[in-house]
């Protein structure tokens, strides 16, 4: 599929169960190894670069169950199964991302949605893990940037899930700031900004309902002077996830609306999305590419323009080969990137979700995110293009959007000459 499509690289995750199935270094499973191995030798084999998630939520139970992401023992239990793939595979992958979405880890699996941990104790427990994240991630970092980049000579970054918060109306402006403060903000201003640290709002916010609320200090962690400097700077890149594009407002419709103490409570907000943005047969996210360009404006605006890598974007359908929402969506969301090339974003490589269907948390397999169906029901679990594989090799072979071109989907053909 990848040589059909004339990709240049691949990015896929790594299993920590799968390397170490106890959770620790004291034993390597080798035919996990094994199966990375051939995995990555068949990509080089074709010229196809991997780039490789070290962490995709899928933390050894064993650890869960000691606590997971809120015991700061996992800084040093993370590092060390970082440097065992950086020891096995690093000779080979020149491209690391360290921790895959933060925000969802941490978030999402404290609160009443659950999708990573389970831990139903939010306003607390997500800020605890926000902390132990970024301090994991920034330590696999060092250990990367003075242990083996050197003799490897590759290339760590995080990968933020970055959904942009938008105003329509201008007494919504700072709400929409502060939305945008504590849903990715809390991630980002610690390693690309300036100063470091969590973003005032973020503090200032939570410190002042943590005194309303009782508590003797503020429900999230401080970071030292020493932690803000560890973190500031440790990602070669600004690795970008997004989705969605979401209008706020705050006002006292909204007070009391949300658990607390809780993040939804301390931010105050509520979110919607307008009718007339176009949508994929999910209604999972709307199609929305103007909030794609305002985020990659703010992200060059407010962190001296880093280099941008997006490691996620793209549509959930439902079953079928003729996708033109998907389609348009791609269309528009590229068209929004290279507007913002225009305008002067350091963006370096773009990357689709995703090639093919697969597990969607929650979902399971009925939100279709592939540019190739799979047929769940068959053994062989068969993957056939849809019609946004088609497009999606042309703009890949011309370097260039084409909003005209209609494909023949009849034969999808390798290109040897990738």
């Amino acid at each position: 599929m990848l040589r059909e499509l004339g990709l240049d690289y691949y990015r896929f995750s790594l299993s920590w169960p799968r390397i170490l199935p106890t959770g620790f270094p004291d034993k390597i499973n080798e035919a996990g190894v094994q199966y990375y191995n051939n995995l990555i030798d068949e990509l080089l084999k074709y010229n196809i670069e991997p780039v490789v998630t070290i962490y995709h939520w899928d933390l050894p139970q064993k650890l869960q169950e000691m606590g997971g992401w809120i015991n700061p023992y996992v800084i040093d239990w993370y590092t060390d199964y970082a440097r065992v793939a950086f020891e096995l595979f690093g000779n080979k992958v020149k491209n690391w991302i360290t921790i895959n979405e933060p925000y969802q880890i941490c978030d999402y699996g404290s609160d009443s949605k659950p999708l990573t941990t389970l831990f139903n104790i939010t306003g607390v427990a997500d800020y605890i893990c926000a902390k132990n994240i970024l301090l994991a991630h920034a330590k696999a970092y060092h250990v990367y940037d003075k242990k083996y980049r050197p003799n490897q000579g590759g290339a760590i970054f995080i990968s933020l899930s970055a959904q942009y918060n938008d105003y329509e109306f201008k007494e919504y402006k700072d709400a929409a700031e502060d939305a945008n403060d504590f849903t990715w903000g809390i991630y980002s201003h610690p390693i690309f900004s300036k100063y470091g640290d969590f973003p005032s709002s973020v503090k200032k916010r939570v410190k002042a309902k943590s005194i309303q609320q009782g508590f003797p200090r503020s429900r999230l962690p401080q970071l030292t002077p020493n932690e803000i400097e560890y973190i500031r700077g440790s990602s070669d890149y600004f690795g970008l996830s997004h989705y969605y594009t979401f209008y706020v407002y705050r006002n006292e419709s909204v007070k009391g609306l949300y658990p607390s103490p809780s993040t939804n409570d301390d931010l105050e907000v509520a979110t919607y999305q307008k009718e007339e943005w176009k949508a994929g047969q999910m209604n999972i996210n709307k199609i929305g590419a103007l909030g794609f360009y305002k985020l990659l404006a703010k992200i060059r605006n407010d962190y001296d323009n880093p280099p941008v890598i997006i490691t996620e974007n793209g549509l959930a359908t439902k079953e079928g080969l003729d996708d033109d929402d998907r389609v348009t969506f791609y269309r528009l969301y590229i068209n929004a990137m290279l507007d913002a090339i225009d305008d002067g974003s350091d963006i370096r490589s773009y990357t689709a979700w995703s090639m093919m269907d697969n597990f969607e948390w929650l979902r399971g397999f009925s939100a279709r995110y592939g540019l190739y169906e799979v047929d769940f029901k068959n053994p062989e679990r068969t993957r056939t293009p849809r019609k946004s594989a088609f497009v999606y090799k042309q703009i890949v072979r011309t370097r260039e959007l084409d909003w005209h071109y209609e494909p023949n989907t009849d034969v999808m053909t390798i290109d040897e000459g990738h």
